[in-house]
């Protein structure tokens, strides 16, 4: 099974995301039901690890807090675009929030995540996507801003692929208390 910890987004968020699908030839759009902050990419896990991840989220306890989403960037490798985002902006609470996160997935035996923290909501990715197409769009979009919204809850979530696309099923909600 492969998992991964997130941020569900709410609808009206999600809508204003899914506004922003156009404009990329290239690009294949992130279904609006799947859109969500990802705070760690698990991976593949066997034989009853899952059940361990789930005890070692269940204890985080911080309070709500509100993100916005703004601006749009895109990840790159050697000038080959390869996804498209929203950016986040900056949050203290996030960050706590995913280094509580990170740390309880550690302790399960998972190993530590290596890249940098790099908050985003993914809405497009490209196969062989040409810089200069994905930078006009980027620069269209520049002003791209959703939000502010409340974050109450993180969800550990099992990624289906399949033919049709990716579909993410949430395993385990995660309420944030205080």
């Amino acid at each position: 099974m492969r998992l991964f910890v997130g941020i569900a987004l709410p609808g009206d968020i999600r809508g204003q995301c899914e506004r922003l699908k156009g404009g990329l030839k290239a690009a294949r759009w992130v279904d609006q039901e799947n859109l969500h902050l990802s705070l760690r990419f698990i991976g593949e896990v066997t034989g009853g690890m899952e059940s361990d991840i789930d005890a070692a989220l269940k204890p985080l306890n911080r309070p709500p807090f509100s993100l916005t989403l703004s601006g749009l960037g895109a990840f790159d490798r050697r000038g080959r675009v390869h996804a498209v985002w929203a950016g986040v902006e900056k949050s203290d609470e996030l960050a706590v929030l995913r280094d509580k996160v990170e740390t309880a997935l550690v302790r399960t035996g998972l190993e530590p995540e290596h890249r940098k923290f790099k908050p985003h909501v993914t809405i497009a990715r490209l196969k062989g996507g040409a810089a200069t197409e994905a930078g006009l769009y980027l620069e269209s979009h520049a002003g791209f801003a959703a939000g502010p919204f409340m974050v109450d809850t993180f969800t550990l979530y099992e990624s289906h692929l399949g033919h049709g696309g990716t579909h993410y099923e949430a395993l385990a909600e995660y309420p944030l208390l205080g």
